[in-house]
């Protein structure tokens, strides 16, 4: 975990930087940018003890500017075949390999967990990642998982940090591609350690008087998109978390429009609320989804 919370630091310290290289002047900044708010990591995490026992690992076609590549990508199906289906959509840095101990936990909570590895991540094609390719690919991921849970009533997105952004923008184009009348194409929406927009980030850890908004060409604005979820949002954030305040989870949950739940995690890090928080995520299941983890309903 020490190793985790160091790798955050520097995550958004480098997310900060990039007003910095803008005000700077600096020369094909897109790239720095992109390679600032990502930072990927090669490799397997240094904590990762193997495949947990269950997980099916396959490759997800996804296209893109014509080209064909593939994301790779587990399934971990619940004991119970009656079980809800979660699409996990991690953050910046670390691959799936560096995931498990989440992962592990929403399976322990009951669900059947499809989570993959975007771009440019552990065993996935393609380069340096985008706003734009992850965006892509957790839209093949969703596709993925419609076919492994088709009941919509038993699907749900969760992203932490930088993924919770993916998150918002997925859940976002999926209300608005609903037809009148039909229902929701999950049954909710799990932000976890996340943030409002990028820009956001980056004035909190640089300088505030920066238009950072018009300067970044990564976006990343939940704060806009959430306002047009049309499912049941729960919105988790550590009240001790270093790295992304807890303000911006609060923000998010002003902004969002549905049925909604705001958990601040006592004592919660910015990457240990699941585990901190575990009692009160599965009254949070139960009081907003009206799922009991442990059982299907």
């Amino acid at each position: 975990m020490v190793r985790l919370r160091r790798a955050g630091l520097r995550i958004i310290a480098g997310i900060g930087m990039v007003s910095v290289l803008v005000a700077a002047g600096c020369s094909q900044l897109e790239q720095k940018e992109r390679e600032l708010t990502f930072r990927v990591a090669e490799g397997t995490a240094s904590w990762y003890s193997g495949l947990p026992d269950g997980v099916v690992e396959s490759d997800l076609p996804v296209k893109t500017d014509g080209k064909a590549q593939h994301i790779h990508a587990w399934w971990w199906p619940a004991a119970n075949p009656k079980a809800p289906a979660l699409l996990y959509l991690h953050g910046a840095r670390w691959n799936l390999t560096g995931q498990t101990f989440r992962i592990e936990q929403l399976h322990d909570f009951g669900f059947s967990v499809l989570a993959i590895d975007y771009r440019g991540f552990g065993r996935s094609d393609g380069g340096l990642p985008s706003e734009k390719t992850v965006y892509e690919d957790a839209r093949a991921a969703w596709e993925k998982l419609t076919q492994l849970q088709p009941d919509p009533a038993r699907r749900y997105i969760y992203g932490h940090s930088l993924g919770g952004a993916i998150a918002v923008d997925l859940a976002a184009s999926l209300s608005a591609g609903r037809q009148a009348g039909m229902p929701a194409p999950a049954r909710g929406l799990i932000v976890e350690s996340s943030f409002t927009t990028l820009a956001d980030i980056a004035k909190s850890l640089s300088y505030p008087w920066l238009p950072a908004q018009l300067l970044l060409s990564q976006k990343f604005d939940s704060l806009t998109k959430i306002a047009r979820v049309n499912m049941p949002v729960l919105i988790v954030h550590g009240t001790d978390d270093r790295y992304v305040p807890s303000r911006f989870s609060e923000a998010l949950y002003m902004a969002a429009p549905e049925r909604k739940r705001l958990l601040l995690v006592p004592g919660g890090t910015h990457n240990n609320s699941m585990r901190v928080g575990a009692s009160a995520y599965r009254r949070a299941f139960r009081d907003l989804f009206g799922w009991a983890p442990g059982r299907a309903s």
